[in-house]
């Protein structure tokens, strides 16, 4: 079928009764195509031995090992043994903002569970953090399907409330991952971006693969409003009034400064930067962002 007619908005998959069918449609329909791994042979530190089997490759033969001991041993290295990766998806109140139909919350639970889905068919291990203030729900890597189930019902079940605090997260997470990993950040940032820097670099100090994607809905990219209109945080209820026309070049300049910070400094950490704007079909962006993921 061409690709213009299978291309569904957002808001028509978020309806669907279970994210379960959002993430095979959108896995099995395009991502499905991609013919290798895209989270594959990052990393290639040693892992570990192994006994020798013949028709293993012998440029890993131990040649040291087998010198004193006169027994045979292969190098295993990470990038042999399956992927351990870990979602980790803000659900604090700011999430909850749709100017359409589709939060960004939901948003980031169909992104999170067509990433399970890929990894889980790949056979590779995904585990789930979903956290506000304080971590809510921690559900350990595994890759099966059944596993796949309960990721899904999970991330089903979790209604975004209260404040955010992305750098607790961050760190003790950094600190619980012992085995180098990929960890995949889902989240609107809104929190103190040095502290989020801190975090992230903590994990890049453990030598964990990182991808950030940041969450926006197109009003707060675009800020389309006219009249005199009540914005309210949704994190600690503060109302103000504002004349949007006003302010509009003044938000979208400070808007460009911070996502700039967090692009520029990521760069500078090699961590994958995504801006996502939830307007965007789900199986386009994450087709466009893995095959570029391959092609780096």
């Amino acid at each position: 079928m061409p690709v213009k007619e299978r291309l569904l908005p957002p808001e028509a998959l978020a309806r669907l009764a279970h994210l379960n069918l959002v993430a095979r449609w959108v896995v099995e329909g395009f991502v499905g195509g991609l013919h290798r791994s895209p989270f594959h042979g990052s990393s290639v530190e040693f892992a570990e031995y192994r006994q020798y089997v013949p028709g293993d490759d012998l440029r890993h033969f131990d040649w040291k090992a087998f010198g004193k001991s006169d027994k045979h041993y292969i190098k295993k290295f990470q990038s042999e043994t399956n992927l351990k990766a870990y979602l980790l998806l803000d659900a604090s109140a700011s999430m909850k903002y749709a100017s359409g139909t589709i939060s960004k919350f939901r948003y980031g639970a169909c992104l999170a569970a067509a990433l399970a889905h890929l990894m889980v068919r790949q056979q590779d291990a995904v585990g789930l953090v979903v956290f506000a203030e304080r971590i809510l729900k921690y559900i350990a890597p595994r890759a099966n399907p059944r596993h796949l189930r309960d990721l899904t019902a999970t991330l089903e079940a979790v209604k975004p409330a209260g404040t955010t605090s992305i750098q607790g997260t961050l760190h003790y997470m950094a600190e619980t991952i012992k085995r180098r990993g990929l960890v995949l950040l889902i989240s609107d940032l809104y929190d103190d971006p040095e502290a989020v820097l801190k975090g992230l670099k903590h994990f890049r100090h453990r030598k964990h693969d990182v991808v950030i994607f940041h969450l926006f809905d197109p009003s707060e990219l675009e800020f389309p409003f006219q009249v005199l209109t009540d914005f309210k945080d949704l994190e600690t209820g503060e109302k103000v009034q504002v004349r949007p026309l006003a302010l509009r070049d003044a938000y979208k300049q400070q808007l460009e400064v911070f996502v700039s910070r967090f692009r520029r400094e990521c760069a500078d950490r090699c961590i994958d930067y995504e801006r996502v704007d939830t307007s965007t079909p789900f199986d386009v962006f994450l087709t466009n962002y893995l095959s570029r993921r391959m092609r780096d």
